[in-house]
């Protein structure tokens, strides 16, 4: 069994790691669960009071507890409450959605006030979706929840609704926008505050001079992260930033409180205008208008009008006097230039498309070049470097340079690899690229790639396993692994032997549906086996402890036996039949080839086990017409396991062939 979806319990039980080593806290201990996970009070009675079983942080409510006690913590299996609560900062607020699930009771409280209503000891999910209006900033909401008798389920969401008919807030504007020029690279870092909106799509970047209106710089596509490079003109002149952000409905904010950039000036003078000619049999004397910014002026000269040019002079007037061929044209053009050192202080472009394979023991990075004048830059003697940092965003102060392993990198002009040999192994770390040209001038960092490092340690035991006995299977349920590395689940199945070992039989075949991510059927025809059952955690690596490490949980339990009591003898050897014992409708195929005992056929009866009248009873009025080749039942439940009985029928009434099946209706979960 495959299973990709984690769980959305946080914690069963609160944790602290001290020296290595994980230990649990006491219920009575203080714990503080970051908004906007929420705190979990677990009560052993059904008025939320006394002091909490347990205390934890989840970050979602989707608890499916059966006719148990939530996993890592005791309670009674009936009349027990928990209680959950978080305070977070709603931004700018809007329309929301609850939205509650409950076997039994559950209450909904927003700043102290009830909005949803389910207070009622019932046998089956009640739900309720509530749509409000949230206002901007800080806003509690509190979900209680009381399992009185039977099974207990409690879920519950509070989403943004993002309709452009029906938000028509807009977020509020960012804050806290700052604005660092870089006069080597020519570019300003941008970075702010992110905003508290959950319905935030991203961001947009203004930039103007003082006297232009705003043009949106950020590209097309919005902005994910509160930070953005701009390059502006390099002119000398100053330019205001503001970052507005946008909802998902589409809307708008308006802009942050502006930034200004003062820019370095690597622009070249306008062209000079008003040039004029006068000329005599002898010289030519030209003049023209002066260009504010400039230190000198080239004069070039040409027989014909398309070129090529020569340079007459390098003049510091606006005036020039030159030698005129006769009886000839001669044509002229006068360039502005700026002083310059001719040292080349513009970096490449950033690499982009970062992307990993992360192996135990080894994390391979590769990336796109940069465009532009990369490859001239590469041919003569550009190079990348790769940056390292701890943790899942890019810090510039704790970066490390990656010594790449000669053995798999592979740089080149167009892109590169590096093969990074020195990361810490299981946990994150972010890397980004760079590209330095001939000159030595750095690019800016590329977009961060956080990555996951490897490891060859099997995540640890899966704990809170339970299997209940089902009509159509085993229902194998387990708590979520508290480790985040975790690709999938796997479910086993083995057999106990006389001297009390287990031989794993490898993994069970199972089905999965789409209700509990932390449970799943197995097995085959309940049939009153006796099997043991264990769950492994998988993680991104492969990793995983096998069933018989004696750390692992191992849970045995017995099928029901839902055989019928009554024996019926196969003889059908009329042509050939088929059916699926896993059908997602019990239904069953067949052919009559024997030419002289299916001429005698005159029907056929599909007859279905009765458990409580212990008899096969047939599924129609009548016989099926003699011509029928296909059957299915369309009164079977999901659930259930069927056993049925196809009899080919003469006029006489008496049977000429016989043929027994059974399918299992799975109810998946």
């Amino acid at each position: 069994m495959t299973r990709t979806r984690l769980s959305t319990l946080a914690a069963t039980a609160v944790l602290a790691a001290v020296g290595g080593l994980i230990t649990a806290v006491p219920a009575s201990a203080a714990v503080t669960c970051t908004s906007p996970v929420w705190t979990a009070q677990y009560f052993a009675n059904t008025s939320f009071s006394g002091t909490p079983k347990l205390t934890a942080c989840d970050s979602a409510i989707a608890e499916n507890m059966g006719s148990g006690d939530p996993a890592g913590v005791t309670l009674p299996n009936d009349n027990f409450s928990i209680r959950w609560s978080l305070t977070r900062d709603f931004g700018s607020g809007g329309p929301f959605r609850l939205a509650a699930a409950t076997q039994d009771g559950m209450r909904v409280y927003v700043d102290g006030v009830r909005k949803i209503n389910l207070w009622t000891n019932v046998s089956t999910t009640a739900r309720k979706t509530v749509d409000l209006n949230i206002p901007a900033g800080r806003h509690t909401i509190r979900v209680d929840y009381v399992a009185w008798t039977g099974s207990a389920y409690a879920g519950f969401t509070y989403t943004p609704r993002t309709e452009a008919s029906v938000d028509t807030v807009k977020p509020l504007a960012p804050t806290g926008l700052t604005a660092a020029y870089s006069r080597d690279t020519a570019k300003t870092t941008l970075r702010w505050t992110a905003n508290k909106e959950m319905d935030l799509a991203g961001y947009r970047v203004y930039r103007r001079l003082s006297t232009t209106p705003w043009a949106k710089v950020s590209g097309s596509s919005l902005l994910t992260t509160p930070s953005f490079v701009d390059t502006p003109p390099a002119t000398g002149q100053t330019f205001l930033y503001e970052v507005r952000a946008v909802d998902k409905a589409g809307r708008e904010s308006t802009g942050s409180v502006d930034v200004t950039a003062a820019t370095v000036d690597r622009t070249g003078p306008a062209a000079p205008t008003g040039l004029t000619v006068v000329s005599d049999a002898w010289m030519a004397t030209l003049s023209w208008q002066a260009v504010s910014d400039a230190a000198t002026y080239e004069v070039y000269a040409s027989s014909a009008a398309t070129g090529p040019f020569e340079l007459l002079i390098t003049a510091t007037t606006t005036s020039y006097r030159t030698s005129a061929p006769t009886n000839a044209n001669q044509y002229y053009r006068v360039y502005a230039t700026v002083a310059g050192d001719g040292v080349d202080r513009t970096p490449p472009g950033s690499p982009s498309g970062l992307n990993s394979v992360a192996r135990p023991g080894s994390t391979a990075v590769y990336w796109t070049a940069p465009g532009g004048r990369w490859v001239e830059d590469w041919d003569n003697g550009g190079h990348y470097r790769v940056y390292r940092s701890p943790g899942k965003t890019f810090d510039p102060a704790a970066r490390t340079e990656v010594a790449c392993a000669e053995e798999g990198s592979n740089e080149a002009g167009n892109g590169g690899a590096c093969v990074d040999l020195g990361m810490p192994v299981n946990t994150y770390v972010t890397y980004a690229v760079t590209a330095v040209d001939p000159d030595g001038n750095e690019s800016a960092y590329s977009a961060p790639l956080v990555v996951r490092t490897g490891d060859t340690v099997a995540p640890g035991p899966v704990t809170g396993v339970k299997v209940i006995p089902r009509s159509d299977g085993m229902l194998v349920s387990w708590a979520a692994s508290p480790e985040d590395d975790i690709d999938e689940y796997v479910v086993w199945a083995g057999a106990r032997q006389a001297d009390g070992t287990v031989k794993w039989l490898g993994p069970d075949r199972c089905w999965e549906g789409v209700s509990n991510p932390l449970a799943i059927l197995c097995g085959n025809l309940p049939d009153g086996e006796t099997r043991v059952y264990a769950v492994i955690a998988k993680d991104h690596w492969g990793n995983g402890l096998h069933p018989s490490d004696p750390k692992v949980i191992a849970v045995e339990a017995t099928e029901l036996n839902v055989r019928p009591s009554v024996t019926v003898t196969r003889d059908w050897n009329l042509g050939s039949l088929s059916h699926n014992p896993t059908a997602a409708r019990p239904s069953v195929d067949w052919q009559c080839t024997d030419t002289t005992r299916c001429g005698t056929v005159t029907g056929y009866r599909v007859s279905r086990w009765n458990p409580a009248t212990k008899t096969y009873e047939s599924q129609h009025d009548g016989l099926l017409p003699a011509d029928a080749r296909t059957w299915t039942d369309l009164t079977a439940t999901k659930g259930n396991t069927y056993f049925y009985t196809l009899e080919a029928v003469t006029a006489d009434g008496a049977v000429v062939g016989t043929y027994p099946w059974y399918t299992i209706f799975h109810d998946r979960v």
